[in-house]
C-alpha cells in the first residue's frame, strides 16, 4: 500500500506537469482556513491542523488527536464562502479526514434582451473531500483525497471528481518539514455547455523550519509549478512566504506574502499592499480562535477570515 501510495504521487506529479490549461472552478484555489490565509497559502508543509486537508492529505498524519474546524469568509461584493473539516487517527487504518468547503455567490437578476428584470436567480459551489495518510517509513508520510466537486448557476449545473496526492517528510532533529502535494486532479463528471473544461490543477512543494531557539515557524511554498512560462524560472514566480510567530503558549502571531496574488493586483505601476496578510490566533484549552487579513490593494482593500478549531 505505502509504495502504490508512493507510485500515485509520482504518477500524479507528471501528468500535473503536462496539463496546465484554463481552469473552471476556481474557488478551489482561495485558502480555507484563517490560519492559512494568514500565511497566504503557505501550509504545505505544516502540521497537526485539521484543515491540511484542503492542502497537503499527507499532513493528516501528524495530528496529535482529533481535531475539528470551522472557517467563515466575508468574500468580495457579498460573496460568502465558508469550510469546515474534521481528522482523527484509526487504528489499523492511519489518520483520516473529511471537509467541506462553499462558496455562495449571492443572488442576480434575471433579465430578458431588453433588460427587463424577469426575476433573481443564484450561484453556488462547493467540494466535498475525504482523506487518509500513513507512514511511508518513520520520516515519510504519503496521503490522498477524494473530491466531489458541485457547481450551480440558476437552473444549470455541472459536477467532477478529483483525487489529491501529497506526501510530508518530517526531520524532527532539524526541526525542518518538507512537504508536496498535487491537487485537483481528475475531470468533470457533467458539464454547463457540453465543453468540457479542466479543473484548477496545481502542484505545490513547501517546506516549514523552526530555527534553533527562535520561537518561530518560517514558510516558503511553490504554488503551480506546473503551469508553463516564458522562461524555466517562471514556473518558481507563484510563491509565497508566511511566518508564524510563537508568542506564548496561547498567543500567536502570523504574517505572509503571495508573489502571484501581488502581480495579478497591480494596478498602473502601483500594487500598494496586494499580495502581504497578516493574521492572529489564540489557543484556550482545547480551543483555537484564527483570524486573517488579505490585503488585495488600494483598489479593492483586503478580506477577513476568521476561524474556530476544537481539540477532541
Amino acid at each position: 500500500m505505502k509504495r502504490t501510495f508512493l507510485s500515485l504521487i509520482v504518477t500524479a506529479c507528471i501528468a500535473a506537469t503536462l496539463s496546465a490549461q484554463q481552469a473552471t472552478y476556481d474557488f478551489l484555489r482561495i485558502d480555507v482556513s484563517a490560519r492559512a490565509a494568514a500565511l497566504n497559502g503557505s501550509f504545505v508543509s505544516m502540521k497537526d491542523d485539521p484543515n491540511v486537508l484542503f492542502y497537503n492529505p499527507a499532513a493528516l498524519g501528524t495530528l496529535s488527536r482529533p481535531k475539528i474546524s470551522a472557517s467563515y469568509l466575508d468574500y468580495l461584493m457579498d460573496v460568502n464562502m465558508g469550510s469546515l473539516s474534521y481528522a482523527q487517527y484509526v487504528e489499523g487504518i492511519g489518520n483520516i479526514g473529511g471537509g467541506v468547503t462553499y462558496i455562495d455567490y449571492g443572488s442576480f437578476n434575471r433579465t430578458n434582451e431588453n433588460l427587463d428584470v424577469l426575476g433573481t436567480f443564484g450561484a453556488k459551489e462547493l467540494a466535498l473531500i475525504t482523506g487518509i495518510a500513513t507512514h511511508y517509513d518513520d520520516d515519510i508520510l504519503v496521503g490522498m483525497n477524494v473530491k466531489y466537486i458541485y457547481s450551480s448557476l440558476a437552473e444549470y449545473s455541472s459536477n467532477a471528481l478529483a483525487v489529491d496526492f501529497g506526501f510530508l517528510y518530517d526531520i524532527p532533529s532539524q526541526n525542518l518539514t518538507i512537504g508536496g502535494s498535487v491537487l485537483n486532479l481528475g475531470t468533470q463528471l457533467k458539464t454547463y455547455a457540453g465543453t468540457t473544461e479542466s479543473l484548477p490543477l496545481d502542484v505545490i512543494f513547501g517546506i516549514t523550519k523552526r530555527p534553533e531557539h527562535l520561537p518561530i515557524f518560517l514558510n516558503l511554498d511553490f504554488h503551480r509549478l506546473n503551469e508553463k512560462g516564458n522562461t524555466f524560472w517562471d514556473r518558481f514566480s507563484a510563491f509565497t512566504v508566511g511566518a508564524e510567530i510563537l508568542m506564548s503558549e496561547s498567543l500567536r502571531l502570523r504574517v505572509g506574502y503571495n508573489n502571484q496574488q501581488r502581480k495579478d493586483f497591480k494596478m498602473g505601476t502601483s500594487a500598494g499592499l496586494a499580495g502581504f496578510s497578516m493574521g492572529a490566533g489564540i489557543i484556550v484549552k482545547d480551543y483555537q480562535f484564527d483570524y486573517a487579513f488579505n490585503s488585495y490593494g488600494n483598489n479593492i482593500s483586503g478580506l477577513h477570515r476568521i476561524s474556530l478549531g476544537v481539540s477532541l
